[in-house]
């Protein structure tokens, strides 16, 4: 199979509507844990701890995320220079380097998601009781 210019340069619109996600999915939980926490300071609940501990394993988690994903990008980009410069096989090895770091993404996407998940069931079941 030949690589060309367009293979990596596929993954752009990709890689951009996950790293959008991701810095969403940070906000949302960045004000959550900023809200919690005021509601802690204000009156100290014990059961917030863990729920802010939970938000906080969770924001490490999307940072990773992240990181991997900008990575998988500037990887992309470097392997479309070493394609344009003619050097196909070193184009390929980082273009399999790119890949590999994005399903590295995904997959803390999806560890982060059961944790959340996980989170939202616990609360749920305190309804029930």
């Amino acid at each position: 199979m030949e690589l060309t210019l367009t293979t990596p340069g596929l993954l752009f619109p990709t890689i951009s509507l996950l790293l959008l996600a991701y810095t969403n999915r940070f906000l949302a939980i960045a004000a959550l844990i900023r809200n919690m926490f005021a509601q802690y300071k204000a009156n100290p609940d014990p059961v917030l701890l863990p729920q802010i501990e939970n938000l906080k394993v969770r924001v490490r988690i999307i940072r990773d995320m992240q990181f991997l994903g900008v990575t998988s990008l500037f990887l992309c980009v470097v392997c479309m220079l070493l394609l344009f410069a003619g050097m196909q096989r070193a184009g390929e090895y980082v273009f399999i380097g790119s890949l590999l770091l994005m399903l590295g993404s995904l997959a803390l996407s999806i560890w982060e998601i059961q944790i959340s998940i996980r989170a939202l069931q616990i609360q749920l079941g305190e309804l029930d009781k």
